[in-house]
């Protein structure tokens, strides 16, 4: 089975986290591991539903589970994100150019203010 066998939409970490309730799964696993029962009943779904989701999560490297006693307790691997950030982090300087315009924008506010 090679990565084309895989279905495309599992494939990468952009395409786990297009979906809105992978990134909720993703949000509520931030404070600590969770079983599959608390993480649907958190998010208003089913148990199979939210399996299917933690599948697809674990596919693609955000998501690992392991055993403790007959429970099976998923946990972030955040490592998975690392991508999305790195390709997201390139898009850093428009947001923080904006920012130190607006901030010059103020500071001109305020001097035109003292100069009244």
């Amino acid at each position: 089975m090679g990565a084309m066998a895989r279905a495309a939409t599992t494939s990468d970490a952009f395409n786990a986290i297009a979906e809105p309730q992978r990134r909720d799964i993703l949000a509520l696993l931030r404070a600590g591991e969770r079983p599959v029962t608390e993480l649907a009943r958190e998010l208003g779904m089913s148990q199979p539903g939210a399996s299917k989701h933690l599948r697809v999560l674990r596919e693609v490297g955000l998501v690992r589970v392991r055993g403790v006693g007959k429970q099976r307790l998923y946990g972030l691997d955040a490592r998975g994100l690392r991508p999305v950030h790195e390709w997201v982090g390139g898009f850093e300087r428009f947001w923080s150019g904006s920012f130190d315009r607006l901030d010059a924008y103020v500071q001109d506010l305020k001097q035109e203010r003292q100069g009244e």
